[in-house]
């Protein structure tokens, strides 16, 4: 199995200005110099946390989709991160996974973030997903989904690394470190968590700490808190099968069924 290159993607975002955010990350991609093979994009990356859906609301196959085709296309890799989406009446937190051939796959956030309002706008997602990158199996969740592990759990080591994209806000930063580590280490896998900074239209500030944690919970690379940066890292599969041979801690794993 061979390694797989990620880019994580920490920037501030335009509150609410879909056609400026989607220029500016199309201005960042296409200045890129490493080669990638999945580059991570923040939750909401067309908007920022917005709870006026009936604004800013797209077809999964709209505008937004159409440029990550574009960007997907031309650095020959995966991109990820999600928009508002209307479908069938009901809107969506929708994570899209698209790959350059044009290709897609949506996952839709399934824990909502109540306390802002989320459950008010949004439907609830019930489905997880699973994609298959380079032999590497992965599992993308967003931002409140990092507050529950059963939803994120491992089951069997069905995928190799868990990714959470967020706009986390920077009043809750130790719980999206701790809960980050937390994930990696009882779930064996690597766990990459990608966050926006900058205050949005709320005033709430956000500090980033993007940052790529390997499954022993050991920090491999961490972007500094309120900087906007690009970091491509290496995923090791050799380090990772090695240390799931000599500590199995799945065997013992306890078995159960999500009702969902």
């Amino acid at each position: 199995m061979q390694d797989l290159r990620i880019s994580i993607v920490q920037t501030s975002l335009f509150w609410e200005d879909k056609e400026k955010n989607l220029a500016m990350f199309s201005q960042k991609i296409s200045t890129m110099d490493e080669e990638t093979d999945l580059i991570i994009l923040p939750e909401m990356f067309t908007t920022g946390f917005s709870m006026k859906p009936s604004l800013f609301a797209e077809e999964t196959e709209g505008e937004t989709l159409q440029q990550m085709r574009k960007w997907a296309a031309k650095k020959k890799c995966v991109i990820t991160g999600s928009f508002i989406v209307l479908e069938n009446g009901e809107y969506h937190n929708r994570l899209l996974w698209v790959r350059p051939e044009g290709t897609y796959e949506t996952y839709d956030k399934r824990h909502l973030f109540r306390f802002a309002g989320e459950d008010k706008y949004y439907a609830v997602g019930q489905k997880k997903l699973i994609v298959e990158h380079k032999g590497w199996k992965i599992c993308p969740l967003i931002c409140f989904d990092l507050r529950f592990p059963v939803w994120s759990r491992n089951v069997n080591q069905e995928y190799d690394c868990l990714i959470y994209i967020a706009n986390w806000p920077e009043v809750r930063d130790k719980a999206w470190s701790t809960l980050l580590e937390a994930r990696a280490h009882e779930n064996q896998c690597y766990v990459v968590g990608v966050n926006r900074i900058g205050e949005d239209g709320n005033g709430i500030s956000h500090s980033g700490n993007s940052v790529v944690i390997e499954a022993k919970g050991n920090i491999i690379n961490k972007i500094q808190p309120n900087e906007e940066d690009i970091e491509t890292v290496t995923l090791s599969w050799g380090e990772l099968n090695d240390f799931r041979e000599r500590f199995p801690i799945a065997k013992d794993a306890d078995e159960f069924k999500l009702d969902i």
